[in-house]
């Protein structure tokens, strides 16, 4: 069996690896792909704890159902606004879009 330590270490490595991704890069799309690393990090947390805690109940994965939800619809919703940004500017470098200044 494994320990719990050792998902919480690839949890957290991942973790690292995406924020990074979000922290380092200027593209828009490779900050969404950080993002996305963020929210599987969060979920092998969940399934793990729900594992080792209570295996019993089905919390753990109806959180991680839950978390799968968002990161769909935050994958189209961003990838949506990177389109129309893309169109209007023809970049998608982070910095460059600045729709909301005057």
């Amino acid at each position: 069996m494994i320990p719990l330590s050792w998902y919480i270490l690839l949890s957290a490595a991942l973790f690292c690896v995406g924020l990074y991704g979000v922290l380092a890069r200027k593209n828009a799309v490779a900050i969404l792909m950080g993002i996305e690393l963020m929210l599987n990090a969060v979920n092998i947390n969940l399934v793990a704890f729900w594992h080792y805690l209570t295996p019993a109940l089905a919390s753990g994965q109806m959180f991680a159902v839950m978390v799968f939800a968002v990161a769909a619809s935050e994958a189209a919703v961003g990838l949506a606004l990177i389109i129309s940004i893309y169109r209007r500017r023809n970049t998608v470098v982070a910095e460059e879009i600045d729709l909301m200044k005057w």
